[in-house]
């Protein structure tokens, strides 16, 4: 015989706890799907940016591997529509552009863009300008092209103890010798890199003020403005110093269309 229930009994709660428990599950599902839906329009806005670096950057007539961009904030829906964006970083590999007709070689370009304005149509349809406020960058030009652009026969650089190295063979009075010394790497107004070397020396150089200024000479022909060239993002040059790797380059701008290298 079933037993009956009175009313506020063991069952109605029960009934009452599968309800919550469901409700809860419900809202998991939700959340989940809104952070699914967050996590695809942060992947939709990095490679509509991307594609559009890439674009500016043959524009320009460089080449690079293809943007590795990455849109930070969360949540990224609330920042669609408000139309700003804390931070974007886009990472640049293997850039080659020209100077005069020889390649120069940045192996890296970091660029951090901060306060970035992008509507949520321009996003959409990639169509109008994506602005940041601030864009910082970190780069390396590699050795080998920056000796390409001094275009003396041998000629090594590298980096010794913070300063920027070279090596290179010369005839000094008929003798087959090897010039060495280092260099100050400086900005120069005009926004190239100056290099400046002023200590050369060379093992078993004669003891003659004809050999030592032949060693001079070369210094100061080596000693020159190196013209960078257009860097994207409208980027000027801060500060360069010599590391292992390459000669690094910090650069900054303001104001500036991410989406528009040029």
């Amino acid at each position: 015989m079933a037993e009956d229930y009175p009313a506020g009994g063991a069952r109605p709660r029960r009934r009452g706890r599968k309800l919550l428990i469901g409700l809860i599950v419900l809202l998991l599902v939700v959340a989940g799907l809104l952070v699914v839906a967050d996590r695809v329009a942060v992947g939709v806005a990095e490679r509509t940016i991307a594609d559009r670096v890439g674009q500016e950057i043959a524009k320009q007539g460089a080449q690079a591997a293809t943007p590795d961009v990455e849109v930070a904030g969360t949540p990224f829906l609330t920042q669609v529509l408000d139309g700003r964006y804390q931070r974007i970083t886009i990472n640049l590999r293997d850039v080659r552009t020209s100077v005069e007709g020889d390649a120069v070689q940045l192996p890296v370009l970091d660029v951090t863009a901060r306060n970035v304005r992008a509507s949520l149509d321009t996003l959409r349809t990639g169509q109008g300008d994506i602005i940041a406020d601030t864009v910082n960058g970190a780069g390396t030009i590699s050795y080998d092209s920056l000796a390409a652009l001094l275009n003396r026969p041998g000629l090594k650089l590298g980096e010794q103890n913070g300063k920027l190295a070279v090596t290179a063979p010369v005839d000094i009075l008929g003798q087959k010798l090897t010039v060495a010394g280092t260099a100050d790497v400086t900005v120069a107004d005009n926004g190239a890199v100056a290099l400046r070397f002023n200590d050369l020396d060379a093992a078993g150089l004669p003891n003659l003020p004809l050999a030592r200024a032949l060693v001079n000479n070369y210094a100061k022909g080596i000693s020159i403005d190196v013209p960078l060239p257009d860097l994207p993002f409208q980027l000027t040059v801060r500060e360069v110093r010599p590391l292992p790797e390459g000669l690094a380059v910090t650069v900054d701008a303001k104001d500036v269309p991410i989406n528009s290298v040029g």
